[in-house]
Formats: C-alpha cells, sequence, structure tokens
C-alpha cells in the first residue's frame, strides 16, 4: 500500500519545489504531477521535483497521448528514467476530448490512440526498435540511444469500461480520477481485468481537512461530479476530521487499491498532508 500527495495544479509553480522538498522528509511515498491544458506540463514538473528529491516516486498524472507523440515521450521519460533509477511512473491518458479539440489534437479514436501509444512507448523504454503503423500512430524502425537500465511502469489514466479494460491489457497500471470511492473499486478492477501483483491501481482522491474548508471544496467537488457524471454528493472524498480522511484512505486500500493519491484543497496543502499523516 502507497500513499501519495498530488500538487494541485492551482498552485503557483514555484511552489513546486519546496512542495516536493517538504514530502521527502515525511513518510509519503509519491508525489504526483499533473498536466492539464493550460496549467503546466508533467514532463518538466516531474523533472522538477525529481531534481529537488531523493527518495519519492514522482508520477506523472496524466500526459495526453493526443499532446505526445510517442517517440517523443518516450524519450522523455527515458531521460527521467536514467537520472532518477526507480523513481519514476508514467501515466498517459486520451486527455479531456473538449481540450483536445480546442488545440486541434482530437483523435478519431481515443481508444487506438491510447493503445497504440502505451504499446510503443512501454516497446521503446525497453530498449526495442519499434515499427508500428496504426489507425493514430507511425512508428518505422525508431530506438531510443539511451533505455533506461531501469524501465519506469506505464499506467494510464481512464475512466470507462471499454478504456479500463484496455488499461488492463497494455499497461502496468490504471490511474482513476477523484471521486471514486471505495464500494466502486472492486468493479473497477474487474473491468479492468489484470490479474495477479503486477497491475498497480492509482485512486486520486481529494483532501480536506478540518470542518472551515468545506465552503471551498464545493466549486472543486462540483466541478469533478460533472466529469464524472455523478450528483456532487456522490463524489468521494477524505474529509472531514483527520481521523476520518485517514479512515477514507485506508477504506480505499482495503478495498484494492495500490496507491491512494491525496490531492489536497486549498492554498495550504502541507497542512492537510500533515494532518492526514498524524492520523494514519
Amino acid at each position: 500500500m502507497r500513499l501519495g500527495v498530488m500538487f494541485d495544479r492551482d498552485l503557483p509553480p514555484e511552489q513546486l519545489i519546496p512542495f516536493a522538498r517538504a514530502l521527502d522528509e515525511t513518510t509519503v511515498d509519491d508525489l504526483w504531477v499533473v498536466e492539464d491544458l493550460g496549467w503546466t506540463g508533467g514532463i518538466s514538473s516531474a523533472a522538477t521535483a525529481l531534481a529537488v528529491t531523493s527518495r519519492l516516486r514522482v508520477g506523472i498524472g496524466i500526459a495526453p497521448a493526443p499532446l505526445r507523440n510517442p517517440m517523443l515521450l518516450a524519450m522523455e521519460l527515458a531521460n527521467l528514467a536514467r537520472v532518477h533509477p526507480g523513481r519514476l511512473a508514467a501515466g498517459i491518458g486520451h486527455g479531456v476530448q473538449d481540450w483536445m479539440r480546442q488545440v486541434g489534437a482530437a483523435p478519431p479514436s481515443p481508444l487506438a490512440l491510447l493503445e497504440e501509444t502505451v504499446t510503443a512507448v512501454r516497446a521503446l523504454l525497453r530498449g526495442e526498435t519499434v515499427t508500428l503503423h496504426g489507425k493514430s500512430v507511425h512508428l518505422d524502425g525508431v530506438s531510443l540511444v539511451h533505455p533506461p537500465a531501469v524501465v519506469p511502469p506505464v499506467l494510464t489514466g481512464v475512466k470507462s469500461p471499454r478504456s479500463l479494460a484496455l488499461s488492463g491489457r497494455v499497461a502496468q497500471g490504471t490511474i482513476v480520477p477523484e471521486g471514486i470511492g471505495p464500494a466502486q473499486v472492486p468493479g473497477i478492477l474487474e473491468q479492468i481485468g489484470a490479474a495477479g501483483d503486477d497491475h498497480e491501481l492509482v485512486v486520486f482522491t481529494f483532501l480536506n481537512t478540518g470542518a472551515d474548508g468545506a465552503a471551498a471544496a464545493k466549486p472543486v467537488v462540483e466541478g469533478q461530479a460533472a466529469f464524472l457524471g455523478v450528483a456532487p454528493e456522490e463524489v468521494a472524498m477524505a474529509d472531514g476530521s483527520p481521523e476520518e480522511a485517514a479512515a477514507q484512505v485506508k477504506s480505499l486500500w482495503a478495498a484494492g487499491a495500490d496507491t491512494v493519491a491525496v490531492r489536497p484543497l486549498g492554498s495550504d496543502p502541507l497542512r492537510h498532508v500533515t494532518a492526514l499523516l498524524s492520523a494514519l
């Protein structure tokens, strides 16, 4: 069981350095960085966090496949993995389709693009020469000059049943978005269909300790509810007292999540993290 913490996209990017350093001094296992359209780039954020820490695994959650040529993505990931062996987890996803359309990158088949991207990136990171002429990805005899000695796991950030099944087939792990509760985890694992301990399930969840944060959390929860297509009251989160938040994290682990990555809300995220760690 792993505990991760997300650096929220709304925080100023320059705060990532002190945030990462502070987390590196705790018992937290992972730091997850975000790549959302208009906010910050996941590769540059991961590189920054890795450079100023010595222990944490840094996860990219998640790089949109439509914005990343798989060869370039493999080159970037291999570079990070060589410089910081064993400390990178690479998440790749469909990208929010409305955002992809805004930048002229919406693929005709998001499923095909994701499968071909993950397949190609994993093969390149293993040091293979890749030729792939698929529906969306076209590579002709390419390989990495400096493949990593420690190959980082490639996960997909997905939520629909068909995408979850795809993740089970081609990825080494699955990242599911904030709002998923313990009752949903067994069904997600069944849809992924990956057997054994080799496929990591990462569950993102909002973290908000203390009653004073309820008002601040409301717009975030409402936005996530719209994204998930559920009512706001159905968005699960680790909130309430530190003990109540810790109980929610523990329930996700007990339901089958390998990694729970909390996304602390508000302008003082370390306060929530410290409270959660004390309760855990």
